[in-house]
């Protein structure tokens, strides 16, 4: 989100250099910048003891394609907290352990993508409203099941490092 107008006092902003970041929108009477704002998102890949992923699908996204556990952040949580939350909500699991791998830029969604990989022992799933099924899924038939391999989609680089791990 790009600032026009000051959200607190509603005047118009102005360009001001803020050091290192050039010029930022600037309000001249509460004496504040106004950085550009954007979502956060958690993806995460999901295993468990026997090399199978977890993967969703959910009709709003896609009825061709299956997708990782991946959730916008709420304010004030945490990435790890997300992570945790969306798990929860969306496929009803608890997890064991939970690795950071990487954060990404989501250009089509404008959107930092923030990349996990977390370890459970293998359960039956309790479905949130947003997801029509899960399925345990062999991890090398992975590929052929998420959208295509494109720079934009960081759920290939967290098969490959999950890939990386098992060697």
């Amino acid at each position: 989100m790009k600032f026009e107008y000051c959200p607190i006092c509603g005047n118009k902003l102005i360009l001001k250099k803020a050091g290192d970041d050039g010029l930022i929108p600037f309000c001249e009477i509460c004496n504040h910048f106004w950085f550009e704002l954007f979502p956060a998102c958690v993806i995460v890949l999901i295993a468990n003891q026997y090399d199978e992923v977890v993967l969703l699908r959910q009709s709003y996204l896609s009825d061709k394609y299956s997708n990782f556990v991946a959730g916008y952040m709420q304010p004030g949580e945490s990435a790890e907290d997300a992570v945790i939350r969306e798990i929860k909500e969306e496929i009803g699991l608890e997890i064991s352990d939970l690795r950071y791998v990487t954060s990404h830029w989501f250009n089509l969604k404008q959107m930092l993508m923030i990349g996990f990989i977390a370890k459970t022992n293998k359960k039956k799933f309790k479905l949130s409203e947003e997801v029509d099924s899960a399925e345990w899924v062999p991890i090398e038939k992975i590929p052929e099941k998420i959208y295509p391999e494109h720079p934009d989609n960081v759920a290939y680089i967290l098969y490959r490092e999950y890939l990386m791990q098992k060697k």
